[in-house]
């Protein structure tokens, strides 16, 4: 099966206008200095036994992977006006599902920082969106053998007039494009395609169907 970043030369020729890629040097300057400044991140730690997560403290995010602790994280599904994903593909250098695909822009949210504009932070880090508008879609518990967070997870609507190119951040983005619903569903739908299991969880959440 073809994959977005394994493409035909045909699909890639027509694919090449909503294709988003990072050079090799852009990913690999910036991934030590990212890396060193994550672990030392604080992490709002949460009660997991609370739906509401509340917050009971503070640790190094270093340590949040180490024992996998239960923490608040957000995610954005982007769209563009015709109503596509914005699909992307992890860094190989990710604490967590390294080089897995995705369709929700996110990260874990600090201490003392509100789950929205920590939305908004990630947004604009990872995507260089500025300034979206945010839709709260759910809220909810994930945990697996990696990783157990509350996640915080909105939608957001992309205008290239008004938000300009997407900025990948290489250290945390190799690359995406835009992909039509029917598409993702269709990928999805294959339990080969190296796909993240927590958004894909969260999708199967989405009150009324992500497909839009």
């Amino acid at each position: 099966m073809t994959h977005c970043f394994t493409l035909s030369r045909a699909r890639r020729a027509e694919d090449a206008h909503s294709v988003v890629r990072v050079s090799a040097a852009e990913r690999t300057g910036a991934a030590a200095a990212a890396a060193a400044a994550a672990a030392r991140e604080l992490v709002a730690l949460l009660d997991p036994t609370d739906p509401d997560g509340v917050v009971v403290g503070a640790a190094p995010r270093a340590e949040v992977r180490r024992h996998n602790l239960p923490h608040a994280a957000t995610g954005v599904l982007l769209r563009n006006g015709a109503g596509e994903v914005f699909v992307h593909r992890r860094t190989a250098t990710k604490d967590v599902f390294p080089g897995c695909y995705d369709c929700l822009a996110g990260g874990v949210v600090a201490a003392g920082e509100d789950p929205a504009a920590a939305a908004r932070r990630e947004l604009a880090e990872e995507l260089g969106v500025r300034g979206a508008d945010l839709r709260p879609v759910l809220r909810a518990w994930y945990r697996d053998e990696r990783t157990h967070y509350l996640a915080h997870v909105y939608e957001a609507r992309y205008d290239p007039e008004r938000h300009g190119p997407l900025r990948l951040q290489p250290e945390e983005v190799a690359g995406g494009e835009w992909m039509p619903p029917a598409r993702l569903d269709r990928l999805l739908c294959d339990p080969a395609w190296p796909f993240v299991p927590d958004s894909r969880r969260l999708l199967e959440l989405w009150p009324g169907g992500w497909q839009g």
